[in-house]
């Protein structure tokens, strides 16, 4: 699997959003009902969408953001070589601050857990640790 990133794609290409979000300073991730790992807030985009919607619904429902700051960092693609199948998917990279949350979380959110430092169990480990190593390339 490649992770790649780009300044801009074309928007139709954009089906993920992706949000490093934080709070005080600190980190916010989700923990999935059906899982024991830790993952950054994001999701699918839906049909006729627009990516920041995307960004703000996904935050909002698996984080319970309800005031918050939010922007694009760069667009991200992951490359998959599935038996000469190769496929690149694109996402929209953001980063949010978190400045308050809704009472309780109405997703498949089991909770969200707000650290200094990076999760070593991780849902996505071939992305998403390379996401938030770009964003801080970045200045995020």
């Amino acid at each position: 699997m490649v992770v790649n990133f780009y300044e801009n794609v074309d928007d139709e290409l954009l089906k993920f959003a992706v949000i490093i979000a934080k709070t005080e300073g600190k980190y916010i991730f989700c923990k999935h009902r059906c899982r024991n790992t830790l993952e950054v807030p994001g999701g699918h985009r839906e049909p006729g969408e627009m990516i920041l919607d995307t960004a703000k619904r996904e935050l909002y429902e698996e984080t319970g953001a309800i005031d918050f700051s939010i922007n694009p960092i760069c667009v991200y693609s992951v490359i998959k070589d599935c038996s000469n199948d190769v496929q690149e998917s694109f996402g929209m990279l953001y980063c949010a601050d978190v400045k308050s949350f809704e009472g309780e979380l109405h997703s498949e959110i089991e909770k969200i857990v707000i650290m200094d430092a990076l999760p070593k169990e991780w849902t996505y480990p071939e992305i998403q640790p390379k996401l938030l190593e770009e964003a801080k390339k970045r200045g995020h």
